[in-house]
């Protein structure tokens, strides 16, 4: 039965998890991208401790406080009054960033049961922090930060975290999904578990830069932007997902484009050569030519991995011209961002292995002839195990 879920403990859903790695609140934004870069990480923790700035020091106080990823950074960059002077943005303390109370990350110790975990999570945390390792002597622990590059030390107050996400917890219940029959075969609209009142969307030819706070809002709920065209008919998705996999100068197309074209930016490694002008004749049209210039300098400076691709063999680029075409993202974390759907008369279990299969933590529920439902998020799944869990006590 289910109800053998319930002497589960959070250690058990750890095993196998990495270590957590983490900046400290006093690192600016460039170094939180350069880390996030180096780990190929979406996000990454934050931490106001010790450890990062003496190898010495005592960080017996040490506390997980949030964390960040490429797509805040994003954010922040297109706000009015950075994308004049990107540069001077990115020198900020990653604590800008950081609300004040930490209700992303949360606490959990590694007795705690499933159930406290999906508690925490349906309150609004995005990460667990649990600890995975018992204290560590004074050599091991010289070992370690001796190992370890700057700005990434993996031990806080002796120990070893790693953190748990909606997802992992949503993968380890399908481990079990025979023990929630007839629930897992059921219809998700007879479940309840279709948001339609929480559609987050823009029109295909709305500005890009309309979709900010929206995207701001998917970031919380762990969901998606949906772009439709006027007849309410899903397109395409800008999700927070495939935004950390890009660079921080998409900010350009972001701050020029319409939300279709970005989506079709974001879906090209490499946009054709008329869109790359475009957003060049606009960043020039409304003055941003500091902007512009920033895009080409931080080119010039990592051509091989993010802004641009050179037509040559040699893959080297000087400007934002004829020797090089822009490029969105990464191709080695290229997400497209045709969007993941599924029918409302799909069961639970379906819904769960669709959704882990491409990724992504919500799925667009659509009828046959293409009219946009709702939205069916992690989120709500765990709330449908929450209330089978609990009706077992």
């Amino acid at each position: 039965m289910a109800m053998r879920l319930l002497a589960h403990e959070v250690s058990d859903i750890c095993l196998g998890k990495p270590p957590l790695r983490s900046i400290p609140v006093s690192a600016t934004l460039a170094h939180a991208l350069s880390v996030l870069k180096r780990l190929r990480q979406n996000y990454i923790s934050v931490w106001s401790c010790a450890c990062h700035s003496s190898k010495t020091a005592s960080d017996h106080d040490c506390r997980c406080i949030g964390k960040i990823s490429v797509v805040d950074v994003i954010l922040f960059l297109c706000r009015e009054e950075n994308l004049s002077q990107p540069a001077v943005a990115l020198q900020s303390y990653v604590s800008i960033l950081i609300p004040e109370v930490p209700v992303v990350v949360r606490y959990l110790e590694p007795h705690a049961s499933l159930v406290e975990a999906i508690d925490l999570l349906l309150e609004g945390a995005q990460n667990l922090v649990v600890p995975i390792q018992t204290k560590t002597s004074a050599k091991s622990r010289k070992k370690v930060l001796k190992e370890v590059a700057p700005f990434d030390c993996p031990l806080h107050n002796d120990l070893e975290y790693c953190w748990l996400s909606q997802e992992d917890i949503i993968r380890y219940l399908l481990n079990s999904i025979g023990l929630f029959c007839p629930t897992s075969i059921t219809p998700i609209n007879s479940l309840n578990a279709i948001d339609t009142a929480n559609i987050l969307a823009v029109h295909y030819d709305d500005p890009a830069f309309s979709a900010l706070p929206l995207l701001s809002q998917a970031i919380i709920q762990q969901s998606s932007v949906a772009i439709v065209d006027s007849d309410g008919k899903l397109i395409g998705e800008i999700s927070p997902l495939t935004m950390n996999s890009c660079d921080v100068t998409v900010t350009a197309a972001i701050a020029t484009l319409s939300a279709g074209e970005l989506m079709a930016y974001v879906d090209y490694g490499d946009p054709p050569e008329d869109l790359v002008h475009l957003i060049k004749d606009r960043l020039e049209e409304r003055n941003l030519g500091a902007l512009l210039d920033w895009v080409e300098e931080e080119t010039a400076i990592f051509s091989c991995s993010s802004f641009y691709s050179s037509s040559s063999d040699d893959d080297s680029v000087s400007s934002w011209g004829s020797s090089g075409r822009l490029r969105r993202c990464s191709t080695r974390q290229v997400r497209s961002s045709e969007a993941a759907v599924c029918n409302p008369r799909s069961s639970l279990v379906a819904v769960m292995i669709q959704a882990l299969a491409r990724r992504v933590t919500s799925m667009w529920v659509i009828e046959e002839d293409g009219p946009l439902v709702g939205i069916i998020t992690f989120a709500s799944m765990l709330k449908i195990f929450q209330e089978h869990l609990k009706s077992l006590r």
